[in-house]
């Protein structure tokens, strides 16, 4: 059985790169800032090398659409040159979203 939300939707979950010039320009800020307070997604962001940010998300398929778009988009000052998305089973093991360390 699909894993649901409170309110009966069933979850999504998505694993997301993009590369470009995503680091000093506020990405994982920008992702997080979105993800608690706009879109309402829980999991994780964090910056992988020099030139990359990796995410986690879970929410409704709709929430998941539009943290894909807000993630291949990104601030201002953010240019994505590159994504990769790939679509997870929900784990529902996410309370909340946060920023992680680099790996």
């Amino acid at each position: 059985m699909a894993e649901r939300d409170a309110d009966g939707s069933e979850l999504a979950r998505t694993h997301i790169w993009v590369v470009g010039r995503v680091q000093n320009v506020g990405f994982r800020a920008h992702v997080a800032y979105y993800a608690q307070q706009q879109i309402g997604v829980t999991g994780w962001v964090r910056n992988v090398g020099y030139d990359t940010v990796e995410a986690i998300a879970e929410g409704t398929q709709t929430q998941i659409d539009q943290f894909v778009l807000m993630m291949k988009t990104g601030p201002r000052a953010a240019r994505v040159d590159e994504c990769r998305v790939d679509v997870e089973t929900p784990a529902g093991e996410f309370q909340d979203f946060q920023m992680r360390y680099s790996r």
